[in-house]
């Protein structure tokens, strides 16, 4: 299709993240038209219509029901995507979720069936995974420049939700969690560096059961904030991973790749940003060229979505590989309440993940 009109969005959930969403879609026009922000509190909606030039500012029912509107950006609460998703198919919207994709993989399995019942695409976060420094270590790897990869390591281990959320009891509820809520920006990318997982293990606990919020009051966690486990990848390499809520400070990488013939270290998969080291066998350092262009932010995976609506091509942040990341992620948990057996992989199907 030649000059494709743009996509029309509405974007449902106006809170902190629909800020960094928004700045990134008003930044490409001719792929995204932004017509409606939408919430329960509609002084919210209008704050952010007004801070981007939004044309309308409505409630959630407003943005499902408007016939011009083609994808509904869902930024609601976790423990809400799922059920809020599949308000947006059944309004015959296609979806692009934030992460998780569901706090359960049943959930997530049924959202996707609907879809495709409907006809409907699904998209979910992260798409952090589509900027430079991931795709540029796909390609290393790909390219044989690690040799075979045969391990990695993942680690998110801080203690700070609770000094600056305004209202941060959801992190440590079911649902939420280390694992839930930053664990898909590790797995999703060592999923794109090393292919699906086959098994899960994990051991888990809730170091810090109580602490006090910045804010005010107190929260209770009640779901686990320390999960260390190892994913299997089908392809034979095996990754150490760490999420945890309980660590004050650490010195630990964010994500290594560890092959036969070398290492990549990767920067923070929760930015779109930072350096590729590669470490050969023999102890160089070389810092690999990331590829050039515009630096890409939190929201792209609407922009990749709305370009393979028009181009008729599969979108990269999609709910298949978000509803396999959900896999690894209840694997985990289960693996943990269950005291380290390994519980198999049940999504392990072919994603789309190039650049």
């Amino acid at each position: 299709m030649s000059n494709p009109l743009p996509v029309r969005v509405a974007v449902l959930g106006c809170g902190d993240i629909a800020g960094q969403y928004l700045t990134e879609l008003t930044r490409h026009p001719a792929v995204v038209e932004v017509t409606t922000c939408a919430d329960l509190d509609l002084g919210r909606a209008e704050a952010r219509a007004a801070e981007f030039g939004i044309a309308r500012a409505g409630s959630p029912i407003d943005a499902l029901w408007d016939e011009a509107v083609e994808v509904v950006v869902n930024l609601t609460p976790p423990q809400a995507h799922a059920g809020v998703s599949l308000g947006i198919l059944r309004a015959g919207k296609h979806v692009y979720s934030e992460k998780p994709l569901a706090t359960t993989l049943a959930d997530g399995a049924a959202l996707l069936a609907e879809a495709d019942r409907r006809g409907l695409r699904v998209g979910c976060a992260p798409d952090s995974f589509l900027a430079a420094p991931v795709q540029e270590a796909r390609r290393a790897v790909e390219a044989g420049r690690i040799g075979r990869p045969v391990a990695a390591f993942a680690a998110f281990a801080a203690r700070s939700v609770e000094t600056w959320h305004p209202n941060p009891a959801f992190f440590f509820a079911p649902g939420a969690g280390p694992v839930l809520d930053m664990g898909p920006y590790y797995l999703t990318a060592l999923v794109t560096l090393l292919g699906p997982a086959a098994w899960v293990s994990a051991e888990g606990d809730t170091l810090v059961p109580e602490r006090e919020c910045r804010h005010g009051g107190r929260v209770v966690a009640t779901t686990p904030t320390h999960v260390s486990g190892t994913v299997a990848f089908a392809s034979g390499a095996r990754a150490t991973v760490l999420f945890s809520f309980d660590v004050h400070h650490t010195s630990l990488p964010r994500i290594e790749v560890y092959g036969t013939e070398g290492s990549l270290r990767l920067p923070d998969p929760n930015r779109f940003d930072g350096s590729v080291e590669l470490i050969a066998a023999g102890g160089e350092r070389a810092e690999l060229p990331l590829s050039e262009g515009p630096v890409i932010q939190r929201g792209h995976g609407v922009v990749d979505l709305a370009l393979a609506l028009r181009h008729g091509r599969p979108h990269r942040a999609s709910g298949g590989l978000a509803l396999h990341v959900l896999d690894v992620m209840e694997g985990l948990l289960r693996s943990a309440e269950a005291g380290g057996e390994r519980v198999p992989m049940t999504t392990a199907q072919p994603l789309e993940l190039a650049a």
